[in-house]
């Protein structure tokens, strides 16, 4: 998916199109190399975004190179 940018920071996954710069954390170390994606849409509520320390609905990377 080279339309789409990771964050190294929070794998929160996002367009290309936008900033260089993560749009949930700012870290601006994005990288094209990942891997699986999970949409998490409640994580108080979520086991995974427990295990991932997500606090924040959205797109997620499960594998960051």
């Amino acid at each position: 998916m080279a339309d789409r940018l990771v964050c190294r920071e929070c794998h929160r996954v996002q367009d290309a199109e936008q900033e260089e710069a993560c749009v949930a954390c700012g870290s601006t170390s994005l990288t094209e190399d990942w891997a699986g994606y999970v949409i998490i849409t409640h994580p108080e509520e979520s086991e995974v975004a427990a295990e991932m320390q997500v606090e924040e609905p959205g797109k997620y990377a499960l594998k960051v190179r």
